[in-house]
């Protein structure tokens, strides 16, 4: 894999010490296991020689650790930062008990991620009870161009906004229903914004299917989306058109709650 060029997978970084710090601690959490030295190298766009005292330096910290075969991995002291964050977000705690009500109606999988960049990141998590449960952590990214909630979340944009996010993504194809372009995802989202709801249907995986409905950002909070997501023997067209109408109802009351709790402030 080539070195992977500042800005990549967002807004252009800022390149001084502590930009480089939070690119290698991106690259390792990417990973699926420890990485050794030369694929850190590999992903990144920093010299040898800065890359390893970037490492030793989150070593001395904490925030990676080093096994015996050198290679690296997320250090514990993230925990700690990741645990205080989580249970301090105001967004979190508002939509949490809809999240409750929704999986209670549904019994299937509801995710509410927040838009950062040009991924979403998984807020909250409430997971389904039956045999087939879906994969996702609370913490992990998910694509714009083929999730349910990636394309919620889209369709709350501005029109400048939006068209420098669709003309910076990479299309990732995960699966043969996967949306191939910019063009393709406009006009899905011109269908998600006059519906109120956007659907994946196994473009993310094969063999799931989600609803999902926008949370647009207001105050303090962020561009989001809330989603019920269930294998496709689970989610037929007529069960997905019952979720479509439950989900965009709880994610209007999901944004009525924020935009009385976390509006601006006078």
């Amino acid at each position: 894999m080539g070195r992977r060029a500042a800005g990549d997978s967002g807004p252009e970084r800022q390149t001084g010490t502590l930009g480089k710090a939070v690119e290698v601690l991106e690259i390792i959490a990417s990973a699926e296991g420890p990485m050794r030295f030369t694929d850190i190298l590999a992903r990144s766009d920093q010299p040898r020689g800065t890359l390893h005292r970037q490492l030793t330096n989150l070593a001395a910290e904490g925030l990676v650790t080093a096994d015996r075969g050198h290679s690296y991995s997320l250090g514990l002291r993230l925990l700690k930062f990741a645990s205080r964050a989580w249970a301090d977000n105001a967004f979190r705690a508002v939509a949490e008990p809809y999240l409750r009500r929704l999986h209670e109606a549904t019994g299937e999988t509801v995710h509410l991620a927040v838009l950062a960049g040009d991924e979403m990141i998984y807020l909250d998590k409430v997971e389904s009870r039956k045999a087939v449960r879906m994969h996702s952590q609370i913490g992990n990214t998910a694509p714009l161009h083929c999730t349910g909630v990636g394309k919620a979340a889209l369709s709350t944009l501005e029109p400048d906004e939006l068209a420098l996010v669709v003309g910076r993504l990479s299309y990732e194809r995960f699966t043969e229903n996967t949306l191939p372009g910019p063009g393709p995802l406009l006009d899905e989202l011109a269908r998600v914004r006059a519906e109120g709801v956007a659907y994946d249907r196994e473009e993310h995986g094969p063999g799931i299917r989600c609803v999902a409905a926008p949370i647009p950002s207001s105050g303090r909070s962020r561009a989001a989306g809330l989603s019920v997501t269930g294998p496709i023997f689970r989610a037929g067209e007529e069960r997905m058109q019952l979720w479509a109408g439950l989900v965009r109802d709880v994610a209007a009351e999901v944004t009525e709650e924020l935009r009385a709790r976390l509006g601006p402030r006078a």
